[in-house]
């Protein structure tokens, strides 16, 4: 949720208020906040608390046509402290440093630790805070950043980002379900739905988005209204999924392997998840004396069917062979 207005592609209007007193034609007074900008912003944060959505708030961005993007130091750093002294009260606040950081131009890394350490220090109930990339990583080790927000496409890398940084690793840009020219907004529904499967079986978090052309310019993933996508639903199905889980979190287990991924709790619940693949079975090796009860879920139809009795030790399965199946595993006590 981008503070500045943003210029881009299905996004060029201009906003309904601007943050500083002053005109696009005459300039603006980066001394002098608009009161009306920020109370509109308010009530745009407290609508999300009361539907029970976090607002993740995007404080700089590159793409800009106001001069926001660009107000100098000193302006930075008044506007850093006026606007989370303007929303920490809210408690369902996210603060992102930037929407990708490494494409504004008229910051460097030494701007960006300074204005962290300035959201950090000036936040009563130390928010969330985080920072998100186009192509390069911010150092997400640096104490003020309580986890990463990444852009990209591939889910593998997501292991190595645990190790490192020990922190949680949020995919909060893996594309978006849609039809447009861009290659990052036309993803099917199904292929969308299959990068959330493989985010939260790897142990991380993912975020939606969908960008269908619309008549009059209305892109969901920029302005909001109606979604109009498959993958909303099957996502809500994934998170009923893991609401089920016995367990806290879901991690990687030992019975992951070069061809299939599978999160959990080691000898305790297992998601095994084959994505694109279609096997028609499935050896697995379960951990010794214990039992599991065993379902077969079809993640695209939202299905779960229950395989009859308890099971141990090594086993094979029988499976759809169809795409977008994943196996769940819950020991019985």
């Amino acid at each position: 949720m981008c503070v500045f207005p943003k210029h881009y592609p299905f996004n060029s209007n201009e906003p309904l208020y601007y943050p500083f007193e002053g005109s696009v034609e005459k300039g603006w007074d980066f001394s002098r906040f608009n009161p009306q900008f920020f109370r509109h912003l308010e009530k745009r944060v407290k609508d999300l608390m009361e539907l029970g959505i976090e607002a993740d708030i995007i404080l700089f961005h590159p793409y800009d046509r106001w001069g926001f993007a660009n107000m100098g130091r000193e302006n930075d750093e008044r506007y850093l402290r006026y606007i989370v002294a303007r929303l920490s009260a809210f408690r369902n606040v996210w603060w992102s440093l930037a929407n990708e950081y490494d494409a504004v131009g008229s910051k460097n890394i030494t701007d960006w630790d300074r204005y962290f350490k300035i959201v950090q220090e000036s936040d009563p109930y130390q928010h969330l805070r985080s920072i998100h990339n186009m192509v390069n990583f911010y150092d997400h080790s640096k104490p003020w950043v309580t986890h990463l927000s990444v852009q990209t496409h591939y889910l593998g890398d997501i292991g190595k980002w645990r190790e490192q940084y020990k922190k949680p690793v949020l995919i909060d840009e893996c594309e978006y379900e849609g039809n447009i020219e861009y290659g990052w907004g036309n993803l099917t529904a199904e292929e969308l739905v299959r990068r959330f499967w493989e985010g939260v079986v790897r142990g991380r978090y993912v975020t939606h988005g969908e960008t269908y052309l619309h008549p009059e310019d209305i892109l969901w993933w920029a302005k909001g209204g109606e979604l109009r996508g498959e993958s909303p639903e099957r996502i809500k199905f994934l998170k009923k999924i893991v609401e089920e889980a016995p367990v806290d979190e879901i991690n990687p287990t030992s019975l992951t392997s070069w061809d299939v991924i599978c999160g959990g709790k080691e000898g305790e619940y297992y998601l095994m998840y084959f994505g694109n693949a279609r096997p028609a079975e499935r050896t697995i090796k379960l951990p010794q004396g214990k039992k599991f009860k065993i379902d077969i879920i079809d993640t695209w139809e939202m299905t779960i069917t229950p395989l009859e009795g308890l099971f141990e030790d090594n086993i094979k399965i029988k499976l759809p062979g169809k795409p977008y199946i994943a196996i769940r595993m819950i020991k019985v006590e």
